[in-house]
């Protein structure tokens, strides 16, 4: 077990599969208590809760729906009474309702701008609040270390997913904006930009040659990331060893922001 979070309290929203999951296994395994946020799949929060309980870990699986003003309250009062506070927030919740941009509904707009953006602004928003009540703890240089989760479409526009891409572009200025007001209090905001890792939620992208090879056309480093990469990402953007980090957003995409189309026609 890597020690750097050690005696720290970590809430991930989303952490029930896919990048979520990696990131929530990643903070157990640094030596983290982690409360694993999700809205469905809950058999899966308490399987991982109860597989880093038998590893010798603390966790607790959380249900909320992170869009939900009154369900992030309810969330963070569960996580406060069992860890008595929280040193860090991966506010990783997300979703994807993909359409052409004619036919794109309200509905799907508002669905997904309510959980990526407006999800985490709440998030982030009772974070700051539980850090500024409860004051300096001796586990880690910073009052407190929240944790965007955007995506490389924060940068690279996304035809047919004008809604996901919007919501990430959103992200990015928010996260800036909190990360710039906050600093003054010693607490660092950060986001992590994931490009293309094998989850659920792409698929169809990497789950046969033929798609997998058209998917690495757009990565440079050759592979698709796992969620075990972003974990890593986190843990680092957590630990004290990225304690001068604030209001950055760390692009871990095998390239994919170096736009490859232009490598052999510049």
């Amino acid at each position: 077990m890597n020690p750097a979070l050690e005696g720290q309290v970590a809430l991930v929203t989303g952490g029930s599969s896919g990048i979520g999951y990696g990131v929530a296994q990643a903070l157990a395994n640094a030596g983290a208590s982690v409360a694993i946020n999700y809205h469905s799949h809950g058999e899966a929060a308490e399987a991982l809760a109860a597989s880093i309980e038998k590893a010798g870990g603390q966790a607790v699986a959380i249900q909320a729906d992170v869009s939900d003003e009154a369900d992030i309250d309810a969330m963070f009062d569960t996580l406060i009474k069992r860890f008595g506070t929280v040193d860090i927030v991966v506010a990783n919740s997300g979703l994807q309702k993909d359409a052409k941009f004619v036919e794109m509904t309200l509905a799907d707009w508002n669905a997904v701008m309510n959980v990526n953006l407006t999800g985490q602004f709440l998030t982030a928003q009772r974070a700051v609040r539980e850090f500024l009540r409860r004051g300096p703890r001796p586990v880690s240089r910073a009052l407190g270390k929240i944790i965007c989760m955007s995506s490389v479409h924060e940068v690279i526009p996304w035809a047919g997913h004008v809604n996901y891409a919007s919501s990430k572009g959103g992200i990015q200025m928010m996260m800036k904006s909190l990360a710039q007001e906050v600093a003054p209090h010693r607490i660092r905001v950060n986001s992590i930009a994931p490009g293309a890792i094998r989850t659920p939620i792409n698929k169809a992208a990497w789950d046969n040659p033929e798609a997998l090879k058209t998917l690495l056309e757009l990565v440079p480093y050759g592979r698709i990331g796992e969620s075990e990469d972003i974990g890593r990402a986190a843990v680092w953007l957590a630990s004290d060893d990225s304690d001068y980090v604030v209001g950055t957003t760390l692009f871990v995409d095998g390239g994919m922001t170096l736009y490859p189309g232009f490598a052999d026609n510049g």
